[in-house]
């Protein structure tokens, strides 16, 4: 298991806390998507260059080694999991790899905040998840910027845990392990809920997520145990830096 450190989105000089939308002539179909993709909105910032070496690592310690899903996990709130799922499935993408990002947080979706959804929207995990033998690919934002689709959460599920936990979100997963050549879910928090230790398990790879100057090392240490004796290969810890 490797240790990284990612300088954080505030060190872009982009902030943590703004959300609004921006477009770009430079991506496809007006895409709109949040200034905090900095892989889109700030290329040559420090952040974007950090993202671009943890993709350096996945590729070379998952992707080559035929791995084809990664579950982004954290252990609390605000540390910048969907921040780092959606910056790396972005930064994935831009190599040529044919990615997807799935916001597997089906209580407070936030991928949505980052790259925003078609005009049309495809009722995402949640939907599909409720509707067990659908076609999955229906429920696919495909192609929002070249190699990369988004399958987006939907509206938040109260019994979010009861779908996870059905065999068809494995088989979801599994046909988007065949169709696409690499696959990242962006996880809810640890702490409030066992989701992530669920979509681990069906990933079989996690990367668990903590920020400096915030997150607990026992909190980390203990989800990386509950990750492992869940059966799922923690690939690494990163850092998000403040």
């Amino acid at each position: 298991m490797s240790n990284l450190v990612l300088e954080s989105e505030t060190k872009s000089g982009l902030g943590s806390s703004g959300s609004g939308l921006a477009g770009s002539d430079a991506t496809p179909r007006g895409l709109q998507y949040s200034p905090k993709l900095v892989t889109l909105s700030a290329p040559m910032s420090a952040g974007a260059e950090s993202v671009r070496a943890l993709r350096t690592h996945v590729m070379g310690q998952h992707i080559q080694a035929g791995r084809r899903a990664l579950a982004v996990c954290a252990p609390s709130v605000g540390v910048g999991c969907t921040f780092v799922a959606a910056n790396l499935a972005v930064a994935v993408a831009q190599v040529g790899i044919k990615t997807l990002l799935i916001d597997g947080d089906l209580r407070m979706p936030t991928v949505e905040q980052f790259i925003a959804p078609s005009a049309t929207p495809s009722g995402g995990l949640s939907a599909c998840l409720a509707q067990p033998g659908s076609r999955v690919g229906d429920f696919i934002d495909d192609e929002l910027l070249p190699n990369l689709s988004v399958l987006y959460a939907g509206a938040a599920a109260p019994n979010a845990q009861e779908l996870l936990a059905r065999d068809w979100f494995e088989d979801v997963l599994n046909h988007c392990m065949r169709d696409y050549d690499f696959t990242i879910i962006d996880t809810p928090p640890a702490n409030i809920c066992a989701d992530a230790r669920r979509i681990g398990n069906v990933a079989g790879y996690s990367l668990v997520v903590a920020r400096r100057n915030k997150s607990l090392v026992a909190d980390v240490r203990s989800l990386v145990e509950q990750m492992v004796d869940d059966h799922v290969r923690v690939i690494g810890t990163l850092m998000n830096a403040d």
